[in-house]
């Protein structure tokens, strides 16, 4: 007799979920990392533009150009306060990801971990079947040479 898990269409179903919520996390963590490297992209471009600046400002430099780096530095700051916001909420939903892909993950086990065990108690019951099998067999041959 073969084995059947009565759980089996569960099982899989709950598998594919945590196939597609692995996926789906993969994804926010890409978003996240595209996220975090472009806001160090544009807090890389700040520092060097400060650098620049500073370095400039010890050989004389005209007001125009000042203002010009000046105005430039608040739009670099503009841009670095909203991909922060971009970064935190790209964090905040590779968490929740995470967290539901741990939840299928625990779904998913649980039905395997139940599925090991019915699969034990069959090969149990089958066992213990053949043995009694066994006996029959053994009683129906010693009752045959009694009889002879």
């Amino acid at each position: 007799m073969r084995f059947q898990y009565k759980f089996d269409k569960i099982l899989s179903l709950k598998s594919r979920e945590k196939d597609e919520a692995q996926a789906v996390y993969e994804e926010s963590v890409k978003n996240f990392e595209d996220a975090a490297e472009k806001l160090y992209e544009l807090l890389k471009k700040k520092e060097d533009l400060e650098s620049f600046q500073s370095d400039r400002l010890l050989g004389g430099l005209p007001v125009q150009e000042i203002r010009h780096h000046q105005l430039f530095i608040g739009n670099l700051d503009k841009s670095i306060a909203h991909f922060q916001k971009v970064v935190m909420n790209a964090r905040n939903r590779m968490n929740l990801q995470q967290i539901q892909l741990m939840e299928k993950n625990k779904e998913v086990k649980k039905f395997e971990k139940i599925k090991q065990k019915d699969h034990h108690q069959f090969l149990a019951n089958e066992k213990y079947a053949e043995s009694r099998m066994m006996d029959e067999v053994s009683l129906q041959q010693y009752m045959n040479r009694e009889i002879r």
